[in-house]
C-alpha cells in the first residue's frame, strides 16, 4: 500500500472520499447447503438448542462464555430471550438442513456500522454442531453476509487467551492473529487477557474461496471425511 502524507510531512492512512456507513446487520435468513442460519427466536429454537446442549457431557463448553451452564429449560428459554431482544448482539440459530432443528447459535456484536466493523462471537455449537461440514459453513455464511451484502470492511474474533480450541478455530478459518490485550477483563472472578483476530476485506475473497472450495460435495469421501484441509485450499 503506498504511503500517503499530510502538508506537514505526516503520513496518512488512505483516503477514503467517498466512504459511507455500512447498514446494520438485521434478523435475516441465510441459506446454505447443509445449515441455514435464523434469527433467534427463543419460542422457536430454545426448546431444541437446550436438548442439543444438554447432550454435551459436561460444562466445558461454556467455560469461556460470560454465563455458565443451564440448568433447566426454563433458565436457557429465559437466557435465549434475553439473547433474543438484544440491541447490541444480533443472535442467530444454526439449523441442521437435513432435520431441521436448530444445533447451536452465534452472534454478530461490537458492531460499528460508522468504520465498517463487527465481531463475530457468543459461539455456542452443540455435539450435534461441532466438527461438522455445518460449522464451517455456518461461519461461511455470516462471513458473507457481512462482507458481501452489508460491505463492512473488518470482521473481528476475541477469546480468552486460554482458549486454545477458539485460537485453533480463528486461525482455521482464515482469521489472522493481530496480538493479545493483557488483564482486559475481568469475568467469572477472573482476569482475562484477550486474544485479537480479524479478516479484513482486501482478505476475504482469498478467504472466501477456500471456504468454497472446502466445502464442495468433491472434497468429502462417501463417509464424509475432508479430502483436504480448510487452510489447504485456501492457499491455492
Amino acid at each position: 500500500m503506498s504511503q500517503h502524507y499530510n502538508d506537514w510531512g505526516q503520513p496518512l492512512g488512505a483516503a477514503m472520499p467517498d466512504w459511507q456507513p455500512c447498514p446494520r446487520p438485521q434478523g435475516e435468513v441465510l441459506n446454505g447447503d447443509y445449515c441455514r442460519l435464523e434469527p433467534l427466536d427463543a419460542a422457536r429454537h430454545g426448546r431444541e438448542l437446550f436438548a442439543a446442549y444438554a447432550m454435551a457431557g459436561d460444562g466445558r463448553d461454556w467455560t469461556w462464555l460470560p454465563v455458565e451452564p443451564f440448568d433447566d429449560e426454563a433458565q436457557y428459554l429465559a437466557f435465549a430471550t434475553a439473547c433474543q431482544h438484544s440491541t447490541d448482539y444480533v443472535h442467530f440459530a444454526v439449523i441442521d438442513q437435513q432435520t431441521n432443528r436448530a444445533v447451536g447459535t452465534l452472534a454478530l456484536m461490537r458492531i460499528e456500522p460508522g468504520h465498517g466493523v463487527m465481531e463475530v462471537g457468543y459461539v455456542v455449537f452443540s455435539p450435534l454442531l461441532k466438527q461438522t461440514r455445518m460449522a464451517t459453513e455456518a461461519h461461511y455464511l455470516l462471513m458473507c453476509y457481512a462482507f458481501d451484502r452489508l460491505g463492512y470492511r473488518r470482521y473481528e474474533w476475541k477469546c480468552d487467551s486460554c482458549n486454545q480450541p477458539s485460537r485453533q478455530a480463528a486461525l482455521r478459518l482464515g482469521f489472522q492473529y493481530e496480538g493479545t490485550f493483557r488483564q482486559m477483563m475481568v469475568y467469572k472472578g477472573r482476569s482475562r487477557d484477550t486474544c485479537w483476530f480479524s479478516i479484513i476485506d482486501s482478505e476475504w475473497p482469498q478467504v472466501k474461496a477456500g471456504f468454497e472450495r472446502w466445502l464442495a460435495a468433491d472434497n468429502f469421501t462417501p463417509d464424509g471425511t475432508q479430502r483436504r484441509k480448510l487452510d489447504a485450499l485456501r492457499q491455492q
